[in-house]
Order: structure tokens, then C-alpha cells, then sequence
């Protein structure tokens, strides 16, 4: 990204940011710390040491845009002002950021899913987790939100649907949000969802087993029902998966439990190794998409996107996990940042690269 368009980008949507700390001990703008770090982890910068060897090796480039009235802050600086900024600020000031570029694409499959970063505390708690949105068509990530140690994902889905743009999107969630809540507030936000069902929801789960198996049995003879079917192969392995959609009819004592319910599905995976070793398992999901197997199968497998796309570059390019950023706000700060810094990188499609590639590359050269 060029330096006029990310200094823009910063002063447009992050300028709004409270300073946390005392006037008197300003050395260092607020602003020219925020966009140093984020050009420091877009380079590959894990630490705060990072930023600030980033920083000294950079300083002439970084002057041509940023003020940096007393040079480039320490890296202890750095970590005081990660350490007290408000996350919710930071959150606020991204999602800005975040509804200025995305495109409004109806259709598009959004999915939600938690994260635990292993090595991070949080106010001396252990395993900070953290609930994400990624939008899996433009590859963007749409915001975050922490778990308190105190409650589970359940309690902060919802918190962070509302601070979403729904409208005309499918939602995906694992079990842990097959919710009656969440999926009517999935609804009153004008959007679809397609939830996994596992045990958790034990009547609803044992229903859709049974009725499935029912119509097996007979062959889906004299029933409604949509299929799809995809065949994979890769490293001797061959998968095939089908998606079976039934419509609410089979199950209309759910109709009034749960909001815009209109199809369950079934997803056989059928797994052949070299060697001879086969394997089925089945998944099971509701939705309050029409009967469509081959929508709501794309609306499935897109959800595995948030892990391969998000989670992934975190953990193996960003090295998240292994991250001993502890401090107070820092870990939830730092995790906003890195989520940025991947959203950036992801919209350089004038780069055909992979990101660990566009990331050394922005290392090497100061007009990337």
C-alpha cells in the first residue's frame, strides 16, 4: 500500500482513537505509533522489538509521511500504548475502515468462529480467546470480540452480530452457535444462516438423524428433497460428499422454535485412502435457506475458509499462538492489528503472491 494512501487511511478512520496517556509524557504522536506498528507487522514484525528495529531501519522513509518529532518511540513505548489503548476504540475505528471498502455483495457468506491465542494473557488469564467474522468471498476480516473468562462464545456472538452489516448475507456458524437467539437475530438483521447441528442440541439432533435415516430407508421415494455432490481428490485420497436438503415439512414441529427455518440438511462425507481404508461420517445442519443443496453446500464448505484463510495465516504466517504479547489491552490490540494487517495484504491483488511472499516483499520495497 503506498505510504499517502495508508497515512490517509489512518488519519480518515483512526484519528477519532482516544490517547491514553498523560499530555505531559507525549513524545511520541499517537498516530505516527499506530500506523509504525501496523507497517512493522504488515514487514513480518512479531515483537515489539520488531517494530522498533523496523522503525530505525525505516526511519527516513517513515519521515516522508509521518511526523516522528522525537524519532522512532522505544519499544517499550510501543508496548505502553498497546497496553492501555481502549480495544473497543480500536474496534470501532477498524470497522470504519472495514464498511468504507467492503463491498456490498448480496450472498455473501460470512462466518464466525473462535480462536484461542495460546500464548497471550490478558489481564493475567491465560488463552485469550478471541470471536472473529470473516467475510469469505472478498477475504476480509470483519471484526473480533473477546471472550471473558466468565462466559463462553454463545454470550459474544451476538455482540458481535450487532456490529455487523447483515443485510442479504449468510450466516455460518458451528454448534456452538446453533442458538434459538442467535439464529432470530440472524433474521431481524436481514440475513440467512446455515448452523451445524451436533449433540449439544440433543432433541433437535436425534430428530434430524432419525427422519434422514427414515427416508434413506425408502429411497427418498414419493419425497421433496434437493442434492448435491462433490468429488475430491488430492495425496491418494478421494472424498465425496453429498448434501441432502430436505424442506421443513419433515419437520415442522421446529417451524415456531426456530426463526426463518426452511431446510435441514444432511452431509455424507465418504472418505477412500490409498490402501483400502474407507470411512463415512455424517453432519447435520439447519438453515433458513430455501431448499437449494447446492447453495447451502457452498454456504458449508465456505465456512472452512475462516480456519484455512484467517486462522491459519494467523497461526502459521503471523505465528499468533506463539505471540508472549501479555500486557493488559496489548494481546486484544495486537490481535486487531494483525487481523488489519492480513485484510491489507489480502486487497494487494496487484501482487499475485502469497502473503508470507507480499509480507517479505514489503519488508524489501517501500512502494508496495
Amino acid at each position: 500500500m503506498m505510504k499517502k494512501e495508508l497515512n490517509d487511511l489512518f488519519i480518515k478512520h483512526f484519528s477519532c482513537i482516544k490517547d491514553p496517556r498523560i499530555e505531559r509524557c507525549k513524545r511520541h504522536l499517537l498516530l505516527d505509533i499506530l500506523v509504525l506498528s501496523l507497517c512493522a507487522v504488515i514487514s513480518g514484525a512479531e515483537q515489539w522489538i520488531d517494530i522498533e528495529a523496523y522503525g530505525q531501519e525505516k526511519e527516513a522513509w517513515l519521515k516522508t509521511f509521518l511526523e516522528l518529532p522525537n524519532g522512532i518511540p522505544s519499544h517499550d513505548t510501543i508496548a505502553r500504548v498497546f497496553a492501555s489503548l481502549d480495544p473497543t476504540q480500536f474496534q470501532h475505528a477498524f470497522l470504519s475502515w472495514i464498511q468504507a471498502i467492503k463491498k456490498e455483495l448480496p450472498g455473501e457468506i460470512i462466518a464466525i468462529d473462535g480462536k484461542t491465542l495460546r500464548g497471550a494473557r490478558c489481564f493475567g488469564k491465560k488463552g485469550l480467546h478471541l470471536v472473529s467474522a470473516w467475510a469469505t468471498e472478498q477475504h476480509l476480516s470483519l471484526g473480533q470480540l473477546k471472550v471473558d473468562s466468565k462466559t463462553n462464545e454463545i454470550t459474544v456472538v451476538p455482540e458481535l452480530l450487532k456490529l455487523l452489516m447483515l443485510k442479504d448475507a449468510i450466516v455460518t456458524l458451528d454448534a456452538m452457535g446453533c442458538q434459538r437467539t442467535i439464529a432470530k437475530q440472524i433474521k431481524s438483521q436481514g440475513a440467512d444462516y446455515v448452523l451445524a447441528v451436533k449433540e449439544n442440541q440433543e432433541r433437535l439432533y436425534k430428530t434430524l438423524q432419525e427422519t434422514f435415516l427414515k427416508a434413506e430407508s425408502n429411497q427418498f421415494n414419493a419425497m421433496t428433497y434437493s442434492q448435491h455432490e462433490t468429488v475430491e481428490g488430492d495425496h491418494g485420497r478421494i472424498e465425496t460428499r453429498r448434501y441432502t436438503v430436505l424442506p421443513l415439512m419433515y419437520l415442522h414441529q421446529f417451524k415456531c422454535r426456530w426463526s426463518g427455518l426452511q431446510s435441514v440438511v444432511q452431509v455424507e462425507n465418504h472418505r477412500q485412502i490409498k490402501g483400502g481404508e474407507y470411512s463415512v461420517n455424517k453432519r447435520y445442519y439447519i438453515s433458513s435457506l430455501p431448499m437449494k443443496a447446492d447453495l447451502i453446500a457452498k454456504a458449508i464448505r465456505a465456512h472452512w475458509h475462516i480456519e484455512n484463510n484467517l486462522h491459519w495465516s494467523l497461526d502459521v504466517i503471523f505465528k499468533e499462538d506463539q505471540s508472549r504479547i501479555r500486557k493488559a489491552h496489548a494481546p486484544e490490540n495486537v490481535g486487531w492489528l494483525r487481523r488489519f494487517a492480513l485484510s491489507l495484504l489480502k486487497k494487494k491483488s496487484s501482487i499475485n503472491s502469497s502473503i508470507r511472499r507480499k509480507r517479505f516483499k514489503a519488508l524489501m520495497d517501500n512502494n508496495i
